[in-house]
């Protein structure tokens, strides 16, 4: 079964490829089958991860996965604030997509510790939030969220990852998600505890094995 990732982003379906491997599907980037990124208008994880898999499923004509996922820093504005992957504003245009995706990455990681300097309560967490459609107008979309609870560095640690992982502390792991290897990560992130949960929502209601 082919399933469309609702993203363009070669480290997300790198990680997912290796969390959905149980299952017998062909995860493929909607931007491989010439399909254009959807917009992220809502506030909340799980309406944009609906809005980008129906999209997705509706241009490719089958099956959809979408990620929308983020950091909530408890202590920002008084109430967690969700930092997305545009958090800081655009970045200068970039012909080559890693690159520009870099760049983002590290203007908004600049932000982050500018915004948190002087604060002492650093919790933070990431969420993910996985929605599943077999069609654009599938009326049962599977949904799955994960938390990984953290808090925020100082100064960037670790060089692997994407998005917030080198400012992001785990104590439960004494490292930042940045400086995990790929297994250590696959097994212990938010998008690893939303994938479980999906696993067994396409096993018991796609009947998928």
């Amino acid at each position: 079964m082919r399933l469309v990732l609702a993203s363009n982003n070669a480290k997300k379906l790198k990680e997912l490829q290796a969390l959905f491997a149980p299952l017998r599907l062909e995860l493929v980037t909607q931007g491989s089958l010439g399909v254009a990124e959807a917009d992220e208008p809502h506030a909340t994880f799980i309406e944009n991860a609906l809005a980008k898999a129906r999209h997705a499923a509706q241009c490719a004509e089958g099956p959809a996965l979408a990620d929308d996922s983020g950091l909530c820093v408890d202590a920002l504005v008084g109430a967690p604030v969700r930092t997305g992957s545009h958090w800081a504003g655009p970045v200068a245009a970039d012909p080559d997509r890693e690159t520009q995706r870099g760049a983002q990455d590290d203007a908004n990681n600049r932000l982050l510790i500018e915004r948190l300097a002087g604060i002492d309560d650093r919790r933070a967490r990431f969420v993910s939030t996985l929605v599943a459609v077999r069609s654009a107008h599938d009326p049962e979309p599977l949904i799955a969220t994960g938390r990984w609870e953290g808090e925020i560095l100082r100064a960037p640690a670790g060089h692997g990852g994407f998005g917030y992982d080198p400012l992001m502390f785990i104590p439960a792991l004494g490292q930042a998600a940045a400086a995990l290897a790929l297994e250590v990560k696959n097994a212990h992130s938010h998008r690893a505890i939303a994938a479980r949960q999906m696993l067994v929502l396409m096993r018991e209601v796609w009947r998928l094995d």
